[in-house]
């Protein structure tokens, strides 16, 4: 029998960072890397197709780090930074 894939639906899964991750927030995986007993995943920001970089799948399931599917900015539960203020005078 086969060994079960780790992560079988990781391609082209859509990802909501909690916080800013080089200075976006939704993603998409657009490939993935076996590496021993680890799963990597590249993620790709969707409004900036230049932003990509490798994450252990595993951090995708921390649910303080991340949410599947894009959440709506306005839905999210945010907690601002200082770039996120707007500051009327």
């Amino acid at each position: 029998m086969p060994k079960k894939q780790k992560f079988p639906y990781l391609l082209g899964s859509k990802w909501t960072a909690k916080q800013k991750t080089w200075g976006w927030r939704h993603f998409q995986v657009v490939n993935r890397k076996n590496q021993g007993k680890w799963v990597f995943a590249e993620m790709v920001a969707s409004c900036d197709k230049n932003v990509r970089f490798w994450l252990n799948a595993q951090q995708l399931k921390d649910n303080s780090l991340w949410d599947a599917g894009w959440i709506p900015l306005n839905q999210m539960d945010q907690s601002f930074d200082d770039d996120d203020l707007i500051i009327i005078e």
